[in-house]
């Protein structure tokens, strides 16, 4: 798989991840200004899956305009926000993820078993006998 192709499927789903926390956003907001509209945006979403973001907004269209209008200005002003620290915030958690799992890998590789270790050590100890004397 070639880099433009893992960028374009990465771009997608954080688009699809965006809609999501959009949608979340604006329930809130409805739940505190207009009860009956943020009742009939959770039942729009048990019934549309926001799994692909696109999808569940073409579904809004058909129903609720305006609501449209709202989630992509959310989603539009989240993207501008996040993506400013995305980049290094996401290449500082790989990397931490990375060092935490290597020691992790390693402490697992170099863990001596005892009961092994003591028979080892048996069957290696010098016979000591009066003979050698």
């Amino acid at each position: 798989m070639e880099f433009k192709d893992i960028a374009k499927e990465t771009a997608k789903v954080l688009r699809d991840y965006l809609t999501y926390q959009a949608v979340r956003i604006i329930s809130q907001q409805l739940g505190e200004t207009n009860p009956g509209q943020a009742i009939w945006l959770g039942d729009f979403s048990k019934q549309h899956s926001l799994q692909d973001g696109d999808r569940y907004i073409e579904d809004m269209m058909q129903e609720n305009k305006e609501l449209v209008l709202r989630i992509l200005t959310v989603r539009a002003n989240l993207a501008g926000e996040v993506l400013d620290f995305l980049p290094e915030m996401v290449s500082t958690e790989i990397q931490q993820s990375n060092a935490q799992h290597r020691r992790s890998l390693l402490e697992q590789l170099t863990r001596v078993d005892v009961s092994s270790t003591n028979l080892a050590q048996t069957d290696i100890e010098p016979d000591i006998s009066e003979d050698s004397e």
